[in-house]
């Protein structure tokens, strides 16, 4: 959840030449490459040094403080967030910024709210760049008092917010007349010469403050300041130049390297494709020599059964006889059979191996036998003829 603003955009919550030099710093336009809320408390710890708006000194920008501030605007930091910069435990600049984000951005009536449990707290710490210590619960309620902030304008607090603000630190028992930690009530009563604001927004930008605006022909070229500002743009172009010299030759060489990269992979292409085409090629070479042996071995098996049975057919009549004569299984009835018609033959027409004792009987036998056409087959069937 987002903090409860007072509506109003940032522009009209800071002074004009604040804001103006801020956005264009270049301190500003580094902090481009800040995403987080982390990454800009980093930033505050390991660089901010004082709270001030302007830097001290002949270079009149915007501080470290009130550029990483402005940050934080653009960022519109959560409830949770504040909570986080208010208690962080790091360095007191740290939270001094996230007092100033409130008295800048925050609902007027939500103040007290915010630094009520701040009033009196003890940690010491500089706010200005002299070195003068203070503690957080004096500078809070400076903020909470006073409209001027070391020589800029701090949004107005409505009248009836500002006694009550004020009842209530009575209640308290607290001073309520500003401190002077954060600059004086007005800004007349700045006396140093290099701690004073610029008047406007030409005289910030002047090159040389203090002096004439560089828009004048008699300082712009008598200026030494202006010099150094000629030669340091000077070479920052030139850096620049060769920076963008840099680029296009790392473009350059990256277009290269793509280019290389395609074409290598473009062989590696050709290569595999060649290595799938010889291996088709052996493996129709495989398949041909495999179809061939296959029908090679089919003529031959062919032709061998072909012999075998023409050699088999040539032999097997004779064989067959022979092997039926041999394994008939009536062979010994057969001869069974023979021997009995045997028998009977020399029952009925006698014995001639025997002498005969008979002519008449045995011629009349043979007449007998030799006046008839019956013959006997011997070969064991039993019909008559």
């Amino acid at each position: 959840m987002e903090i409860q603003s007072s509506g109003r955009s940032i522009d009209t919550l800071m002074e004009k030449v604040l804001c103006m030099n801020i956005l264009s710093s270049d301190y500003f336009k580094e902090l481009f490459r800040l995403k987080t809320y982390h990454e800009v408390i980093d930033e505050i710890y390991n660089q901010v040094d004082h709270v001030e708006p302007w830097m001290t000194g002949n270079c009149r920008g915007p501080s470290t403080a009130f550029c990483l501030l402005y940050k934080f605007f653009t960022m519109k930091l959560t409830v949770k967030q504040m909570h986080g910069l208010l208690k962080h435990p790091d360095s007191p600049y740290i939270r001094a910024v996230g007092f100033l984000y409130l008295r800048y951005v925050a609902e007027p009536k939500t103040l007290w709210g915010w630094y009520e449990p701040y009033i009196k707290d003890d940690e010491e710490f500089s706010p200005g760049s002299n070195g003068k210590m203070t503690t957080m619960g004096v500078y809070v309620r400076d903020l909470l008092l006073g409209q001027y902030y070391f020589d800029t304008l701090l949004p107005r607090v409505p009248l009836p917010l500002m006694r009550q603000i004020t009842t209530n630190l009575e209640k308290m028992k607290l001073p309520t007349k500003l401190s002077g930690v954060t600059g004086d009530s007005t800004r007349m009563g700045a006396d140093d010469s290099t701690a004073r604001r610029p008047p406007s927004v030409k005289a910030s930008l002047s090159v040389s403050f203090g002096q004439r605006a560089p828009h004048r022909a008699s300082t712009r070229d008598s200026s030494p300041v202006r010099k150094a500002v000629a030669d340091r743009d000077r070479d920052r172009d030139r850096d620049r130049d060769r920076e963008r010299e840099r680029s296009v030759d790392r473009s350059r060489d990256r277009e290269r390297s793509y280019d290389d990269r395609d074409r290598d992979r473009d062989r590696a292409r050709d290569r595999e494709r060649e290595r799938d085409r010889e291996r088709e090629r052996d493996r129709d070479r495989d398949r041909r020599d495999r179809d061939r042996d296959y029908h090679r071995s089919s003529k031959e098996r062919r032709d061998y059964d072909r012999d075998r049975y023409s050699s088999r057919r040539s032999r097997s009549p004779r064989r067959d006889s022979h092997e039926r004569h041999r394994d008939s299984p009536f062979r010994g009835e057969k001869k069974e059979t023979v021997l009995n018609n045997l028998q009977k033959l020399k029952d009925l027409y006698g014995d001639a191996s025997q002498p005969k004792n008979d002519n008449g009987a045995g011629s009349e036998g043979v007449r007998k036998g030799t006046g008839t056409e019956e013959v006997i087959r011997l070969g064991g069937s039993s019909s008559w003829r």
